[in-house]
C-alpha cells in the first residue's frame, strides 16, 4: 500500500484515496471528502476497478446521452416471429450435460437430465422467464414422458411441441406464467 493507492475499508462502505501512511495507520481521504484513519488490515486496495458508485453513474449518463441523441416516435421494430422466440434454452442431451457416459446407466442419465430440467425450470421461474424451450431429442420417448410429469406438477405453466421447423419434433416449449 502506498500514497495514492485507491482503497477501500473491509467493514465499511467507505473508500477513497491513501493521503498518509504512519507505521500501522493510514490515511485516507474518502470520496465524500473526509480524511479519516485506519489501520492497514481494514483496508485493501482497488485494482482500477470501477466501484458500484461510479458505475451506476455511467450507466445513468450514457443512458440519458443515449436518449438524447435518439429522435422521439422512433421505436425498433421487432418482427413477429422475433415476438415468439423463445428466451431459453435447455439441451437435456446427455452428451451436453456430462462429459463422458462411460459408467452411467439409463437410470442414472435420466436423473442427471430430469434434476437439470427442474433445476433450470426453477431458475427460469425465480428469473421470471416466460418461454423455455427443453431439447431432449426424439428416442423412445421416456425423457419426453418424465418431463410432462414433471410439468404437470407446476400450476403456473403450459407446454406444448416447440417450433417444428427449429426444433423439429424433439423439443418441449413451456409458457410460464408470471404473476404480476
Amino acid at each position: 500500500m502506498k500514497i495514492g493507492d485507491k482503497v477501500s475499508v473491509l467493514d465499511d462502505a467507505i473508500s477513497g484515496v491513501v493521503t498518509a501512511i504512519k507505521g500501522n495507520e493510514v490515511t485516507v481521504m474518502t470520496t465524500d471528502g473526509f480524511e479519516l484513519d485506519f489501520s492497514k488490515q481494514e483496508l485493501i486496495v482497488m485494482d482500477g476497478s470501477i466501484s458500484k458508485r461510479e458505475l451506476s453513474q455511467m450507466d445513468v449518463s450514457s443512458i440519458i446521452s443515449e436518449k438524447q441523441n435518439q429522435k422521439p416516435g422512433k421505436t425498433v421494430r421487432t418482427k413477429p416471429k422475433e415476438r415468439n422466440l423463445p428466451t431459453m434454452e435447455v439441451d437435456l442431451h446427455i452428451n451436453q450435460l456430462v462429459p463422458k457416459t462411460r459408467g452411467l446407466d439409463n437410470y442414472e442419465m435420466l436423473t442427471i437430465q430430469m434434476d437439470t430440467a427442474k433445476r433450470q425450470l426453477d431458475f427460469a421461474i425465480s428469473k421470471r422467464i416466460q418461454k423455455v424451450v427443453f431439447i431432449h431429442g426424439v428416442g423412445e420417448g421416456v425423457l419426453r414422458s418424465e418431463l410432462e410429469f414433471l410439468f404437470n406438477r407446476y400450476d403456473n405453466l403450459k407446454f406444448y411441441d416447440a417450433d417444428y421447423q427449429k426444433y423439429g419434433r424433439g423439443a418441449t416449449e413451456v409458457y410460464i406464467f408470471l404473476n404480476k
